[in-house]
């Protein structure tokens, strides 16, 4: 014969399959909440669950069952935190402007604005255009067809959503397409002026935005200076990634004047067109700044007259530790002004002249000025032509600081290693 459940089975039943209509979890005992809650579809509406359910387990089977890979400790362990981040992304990198409801987004605020610390967008997509004109398909590539075409290749407005994010520290971005197979256009991959406004607007409203990332964008010298025109003054901007852009030496000069209006730690201009007059004004913001510890200017041409102008600055400069530059096209004359900031800065842990043509009398002055410096822990010379007996002498200089850091480590175990 069936066995006939209890009633408080039947009663627990009929709340998981009324839950919707009824969500009464705050009214149960401790043990009939776990059971309704192992049991809940995590097919309800956000409407309901968003701000009632605070269960972990029940947000843990939400990703696990939606995404394959769910690495829960790059979201500060919290499942919830995990869902409600990647879900805004989801949509985020499916709205169409002009296609997509705009409150498709809006509504998710109030459900979402509490667990959203991150957001990570690799993707915009432009409108679509419906009533393409025949004359279009004629267009070349010069500037003025281009400029044509971008006042209707607006993407959608981030303004309104990260200024409603009270706990938003990190914003990661990239406007072009992913996986656009045979419909490549260039226009795809159009950061517009417009773009550049409306998110240069609500940067400045984020205040407790820590880490921006805006790369592979073409943001070029204009739309570089109107950014940074907002993040002067920043009250907790921390590090700023500007990698692989189109950034030439007028965006390089607002750059330098950020470094001494703004508390940043780590800037990165990795693969841009910065020259010497770019790193020089770089470099006159480095001589006095005493916060930044890490920058990067690989894959630019700075040159010799701009890598002695940032060595030069190094000589004042107490606080970064570390420096790439890397591919900038750097010789003799910046290793031997290197070959002081060796000697003299006592900061500095890590540098990076890979790719340059250091030569082997460039080698030499830098193993001389090595022979006293007990703090720099990495050097790459890879490429550089120094030579492989300087090369090798240098490492064997390195791998004794890096024992030496070891070591302190060891004994000073509540320090920061080097």
């Amino acid at each position: 014969l069936a066995i006939v459940p209890q009633l408080t089975e039947l009663c627990l039943q009929h709340i998981i399959h009324n839950f919707e209509e009824n969500p009464i979890i705050d009214r149960l005992l401790p043990e009939h909440q776990r059971k309704v809650l192992d049991k809940l579809s995590t097919g309800l509406p956000l409407t309901v669950t968003a701000n009632l359910i605070h269960d972990e387990d029940y947000w843990k089977r939400c990703c696990t069952q939606r995404w394959k890979v769910c690495v829960v400790s790059n979201y500060g362990n919290s499942w919830k935190r995990m869902f409600f981040e990647r879900h805004l992304e989801n949509i985020l990198k499916c709205f169409i402007p002009n296609v997509t409801d705009p409150n498709q987004v809006l509504e998710l605020i109030p459900l979402c604005k509490e667990y959203i610390w991150r957001l990570e967008i690799d993707q915009f997509l432009p409108p679509l255009m419906l009533d393409q004109k025949e004359e279009e398909e004629d267009f070349d590539d010069s500037g003025s067809d281009f400029e044509l075409n971008e006042v209707s290749m607006h993407h959608y407005d981030l303004g309104p959503l990260i200024t409603a994010l009270p706990h938003l520290e990190e914003l990661n971005l990239t406007y072009g397409v992913k996986d656009c197979g045979m419909n490549f256009e260039w226009n795809l991959f159009n950061f517009t002026y417009q773009d550049c406004s409306n998110l240069a607007v609500a940067l400045k409203k984020c205040h407790n935005l820590k880490v921006f990332k805006l790369t592979r964008s073409k943001v070029d010298d204009d739309r570089a200076r109107l950014l940074i025109r907002n993040l002067l003054d920043h009250p907790s901007l921390m590090e700023l990634n500007l990698s692989h852009n189109l950034i030439g030496d007028k965006g390089a000069r607002a750059v330098g004047k950020l470094i001494n209006h703004s508390k940043l730690e780590i800037l990165d201009l990795c693969n841009n067109q910065i020259r010497h007059p770019g790193a020089q004004a770089i470099a006159q913001a480095l001589a006095n700044n005493s916060t930044l510890t890490s920058l990067n200017l690989r894959l630019n041409c700075v040159e010799d007259e701009g890598g002695q102008a940032i060595g030069r600055a190094l000589l004042t400069n107490t606080t970064l530790k570390s420096i790439h530059l890397g591919s900038n096209e750097l010789s003799e004359p910046t290793a031997t002004l290197f070959c002081q900031v060796l000697a003299q800065n006592s900061t500095l842990t890590s540098i990076n002249f890979s790719c340059n043509h250091i030569g082997l009398d460039g080698g030499k002055q830098l193993l001389e000025g090595l022979m006293d410096n007990k703090i720099l822990t990495e050097f790459d010379l890879r490429l550089a032509e120094v030579g492989q007996e300087s090369e090798y002498l240098i490492n064997q200089i390195l791998w004794a600081n890096q024992e030496r850091a070891r070591l302190k480590s060891l004994q000073y175990p509540s320090a920061k290693p080097l």
